[in-house]
């Protein structure tokens, strides 16, 4: 359980992955738009803007219109031509067979690249629609869904989007050789395929394919949107190129701004590539960048006016903070090494725990001085659950470097499917950044509430085949060095031998 499934490595094992995959929706959202499709009240327009409110539900709707109609006919350019086309009755069925899930359910990293699309929407709302007014479907809805090619890749696999704010947006590592990595193939050409695939509007597969094939035009573009100072230069040179200034003023390019400036200010909004970005949206608009950044600011602001949830992070939130602050910091150092006292204090307490017969005379003597040998081999934090008979509850009895909520606390594996799994059998589960977006959901939140940590053991001890015991520990938040994890299976080993010769003990 504490490894991920593991990931396809080619295109086409990817798009039959992908390709159908159900998009989960919020409970709440999915009983308003059950309500918003049975009102015959309702206009296609009035529909479709509640319709968009749940965006991966906009995408099922838009997709299934495209797929199941003709490949003759034009791809549904708008949620609104969509929604004609499939019918009410048709969208309802889809909505059905949706998955409605509570919010926690919900993989985290998904919530949040929904919200990066809303975000994109926004700024496209706010800088372009007056100048597209005639056509605004199509810029808000291909606005929303640029980035939908993305959202079953995290709703399958959320840890990918850690990985991608670590080594890309921290550490500065080269897009092309991380996505090799963890993907197989490049991510740009995985989207272009299954925009296709899915037919969703022409302006979201153009920007895909700009980025993929035609990047010469955007470095030219972006190469004279850096002289931002001196408009009349830049305009002489796009009247020097015809094809460069033509392509540039192409409304599908309200797009990809869009999404480039959303995505970009997820790290922070003065780095080079968030600059990039604001300096051709300028070029654009013809706009100097102090203007055009005070109204991406003032568009940021009102998307984070739409979008309440405090579990997710919105780059409105920086626009609070010094102009050089970032919310992304580099890892810590993992935690210092077990020094030799303390691992002359581990071999005592372990000493212990192996004697045969047993020397403790009751349980919570066992259970202390287990603590004492997890916290000897580096672990800050310890917590000691005991299971009851019916594995109905979890009571904690033991703990180290936690507050005084800890020695009460009570949990309900009924509530969470990790601690269910853990408790029907003996196993580890060690959280880390690479996958706490996907299991941290499924762990109560008065026991993340003491551990608010992405490095985490869980473990589950067995006496006579059956869980009896619940270990909790981490070294105060920092990542787990290579003798302590050592040390705590040892340990694990020594605690479990501990509980078989103390049952046979109280025989």
């Amino acid at each position: 359980m504490s490894t991920p499934k593991p990931l396809p490595r080619t295109l086409d094992a990817w798009l039959q992955q992908l390709g159908k995959l159900p998009l989960p929706i919020e409970q709440e959202q999915h009983a308003r738009l059950r309500r918003t499709l049975s009102d015959s009240r309702r206009t296609w327009r009035e529909i479709a803007e509640a319709i968009e409110l749940s965006p991966s539900f906009a995408l099922q709707v838009l997709r299934e219109a495209n797929q199941s109609g003709s490949s003759l006919s034009a791809p549904a350019d708008s949620l609104e031509t969509a929604l004609s086309r499939l019918g009410l009755s048709r969208c309802e069925a889809l909505l059905n067979q949706a998955p409605a899930l509570p919010e926690n359910d919900i993989p985290l990293a998904l919530r949040q690249i929904l919200l990066i699309s809303q975000h994109a929407s926004q700024q496209a709302r706010g800088l372009f629609g007056a100048r597209l007014a005639r056509l605004w479907n199509e810029l808000h809805g291909c606005s929303l869904l640029f980035l939908a090619p993305l959202w079953p890749l995290l709703c399958a696999h959320p840890q990918l989007f850690e990985a991608w704010e670590q080594r890309i947006l921290l550490k500065g590592e080269r897009p092309a050789r991380v996505e090799q990595e963890l993907l197989g193939v490049p991510l740009i050409h995985l989207c272009i395929k299954l925009a296709e695939r899915w037919r969703l509007p022409e302006w979201i597969v153009q920007g895909y394919r700009l980025l993929e094939r035609d990047r010469r035009l955007l470095v030219k573009a972006l190469h004279i949107a850096r002289d931002n100072e001196h408009p009349l230069h830049q305009q002489q040179l796009l009247d020097a190129d015809i094809p460069l200034r033509r392509w540039l003023t192409q409304p599908s390019n309200c797009v990809l701004l869009a999404n480039g400036l959303a995505v970009s200010a997820h790290h922070a909004w003065d780095t080079p590539h968030s600059l990039r970005w604001q300096r051709l949206t300028g070029l654009y608009l013809q706009l100097p960048l102090s203007e055009l950044q005070q109204e991406v600011h003032q568009h940021a602001v009102s998307s984070a006016r739409l979008i309440h949830d405090a579990a997710l992070w919105h780059p409105a939130e920086a626009l609070l903070w010094p102009w050089d602050a970032h919310r992304l910091k580099p890892a810590p150092t993992p935690a210092a090494i077990p020094k030799r006292d303390h691992l002359a204090a581990w071999r005592e307490h372990c000493a212990r725990l192996l004697a045969d017969p047993s020397s403790f005379a009751n349980v919570p003597q066992l259970t202390a001085c287990a603590r004492d040998a997890l916290q000897a081999c580096g672990l800050k934090r310890v917590l000691l659950l005991l299971a009851d008979r019916q594995h109905s509850r979890l009571q904690a009895q033991q703990q180290a470097g936690l507050g005084p909520d800890a020695a009460t606390l009570t949990l309900d594996p009924a509530h969470s499917q990790v601690l269910r799994r853990l408790l029907s059998e003996p196993g580890q589960l060690r959280l880390s950044p690479a996958n706490v977006a996907q299991f941290s959901a499924l762990l109560p939140g008065n026991l993340k509430a003491l551990f608010p940590s992405e490095h985490l053991l869980l473990r589950s001890l067995a006496n006579n085949g059956r869980v009896v015991m619940l270990l909790v520990a981490d070294q105060g938040g920092q990542p787990l060095n290579e003798l302590s994890l050592q040390a705590f299976a040892k340990t694990v080993q020594c605690i479990e031998r501990a509980l078989a010769s103390f049952s046979r003990r109280a025989r």
